[in-house]
């Protein structure tokens, strides 16, 4: 059901719910939080063994008793894992890419990693791609495979943008249709979410197209 905000200001969250569409709240309200990685395996305290290892191959197989193998469960994929979840940022399309620098800035400071973001612009391209392209493209490709800092593509180029932790989505304008086009682009290329930043009325009438 299209959801309208109750007050400007963003509000990121994540979750493995999805995909949906949640007004923002507030700009103190708390944060986005970073999706947690697989942790490394602890060092042993002292005085205490470590985690036993297990034996090379050759020495399990000398160890193993013969027998009947049983037949590996199919695995049950996780769709809570696949699918991101999805925040609104009420703006503009003038005002969409400001939001959207907003909401990168946001990330960063609750411990996003750089690399984990991917911004897509429907309309004027960001002034970082801008500048990036006047190198030439292969430099600004080079940047994007690195993967190492913030990216920003274009409805143009996003085709070619791999997948991120994170995608900030701006609607700030271009052709008739492009939001429509390119939102579900988006949402593809998101891992656990994506925030879009534009008009609510236009959001959600893509979203209830079948994003």
């Amino acid at each position: 059901m299209p959801l309208t905000p109750a007050i400007e200001e963003p509000q990121i969250h994540e979750s493995a719910q999805g995909p949906r569409v949640t007004p923002a709240a507030s700009r103190t309200a708390q944060t986005p939080r970073p999706v947690p990685g697989p942790r490394p395996v602890a060092a042993p305290r002292p005085g205490r063994p470590g985690p036993v290892r297990p034996a090379p191959p050759a020495q399990r197989a000398a160890q193993a008793v013969p027998g009947p193998v049983p037949a590996a469960a199919p695995a049950t994929p996780s769709v809570s894992a696949a699918v991101p979840q999805v925040q609104l940022i009420p703006a503009s399309a003038e005002g969409a890419l400001d939001a959207a620098e907003e909401a990168v800035d946001l990330l960063l400071d609750t411990g996003r990693a750089p690399g984990d973001i991917l911004v897509i612009t429907t309309g004027d391209p960001h002034p970082w791609a801008a500048h990036e392209l006047s190198f030439g493209e292969a430099s600004y490709w080079a940047q994007h495979d690195a993967g190492d800092d913030v990216f920003y593509a274009d409805a143009a180029q996003v085709q070619r943008a791999a997948g991120r932790p994170v995608v900030v989505f701006a609607a700030n304008g271009g052709p008739a249709g492009t939001t429509a086009d390119t939102l579900p682009v988006a949402l593809a290329r998101a891992g656990a979410l994506l925030v879009v930043c534009g008009d609510v009325q236009q959001i959600n009438s893509v979203l209830g197209a079948g994003v």
